[in-house]
């Protein structure tokens, strides 16, 4: 059975949002459709999505100001931007905020539906490996980005998974930011620092209820993902 993939959808004009969400859906998509973009940055930093589609035009905040937002804190989120703007300047704009494709109105739920789809199994394929790691009372299924507890299942972010892995399969072992962001960002650059700290808050609430795991910072040097009764 496919698990649902889960998406953001930010657009001010209701009976758009509306339409889309209810044609979304019946595309096996569980879609949260937001008014109004300034809600969206805690939301993100709550619950996880599978990927965001953002209105340009919008009051409060507009879709390229709340991108740049969402990118300073997520990196790892693909971001489709919905448009009546058309002009080359603008598109480029959207790319270099951090857009993953831009879609220009009106457009047909059909090719709203396959950009998605090629957007979320081009995630897919930098994980190629098909394992599971089990550790303390855990257990990580890489395959489908899953960690499994002992009372739920957690859908995790590509990102939130490869991190965990590089952490579970160097336990107890001091990994330096360098290593960690070359390893799983390609780049150690101060900027894609911000977003691992991010991250490592995110996988520090996965292991708040237990006492046997913790990910300790080793100040200006790098973490480690202590498993204090480990069986690896």
């Amino acid at each position: 059975m496919n698990i649902q993939k889960r998406i953001l959808l930010i657009e001010d004009d209701e009976s758009m949002g509306f339409l889309l969400k209810d044609s979304l859906e019946g595309y096996n998509f569980h879609v949260t459709h937001l008014t109004d973009g300034l809600p969206a940055l805690p939301l993100l930093k709550k619950q996880s999505f599978d990927l965001c589609l953002l209105d340009v035009m919008m009051p409060k905040i507009d879709g390229f100001s709340l991108a740049s937002e969402i990118r300073s804190f997520n990196l790892d989120i693909p971001i489709i931007f919905l448009t009546a703007k058309s002009m080359k300047e603008d598109k480029i704009k959207g790319f270099k905020v951090g857009a993953d494709d831009y879609v220009t109105k009106p457009f047909s739920i059909e090719e709203l539906v396959l950009r998605i789809k090629a957007i979320l199994k081009r995630g897919k394929i930098t994980n190629l490996t098909n394992e599971s790691i089990n550790f303390d009372a855990y257990s990580l299924d890489i395959t489908n980005l899953i960690l499994h507890t002992q009372q739920e299942s957690i859908q995790l972010t590509q990102k939130e998974a490869d991190l965990l892995s590089l952490f579970v399969k160097n336990p107890n072992t001091l990994l330096r930011r360098e290593y960690i962001l070359k390893s799983i960002w390609k780049d150690d650059s101060y900027f894609l620092g911000r977003s691992l700290d991010v991250f490592i808050s995110k996988l520090r609430k996965y292991f708040k209820e237990t006492s046997s795991i913790k990910i300790s910072n080793i100040h200006g040097t790098g973490y480690k993902f202590v498993i204090l009764d480990s069986s690896l």
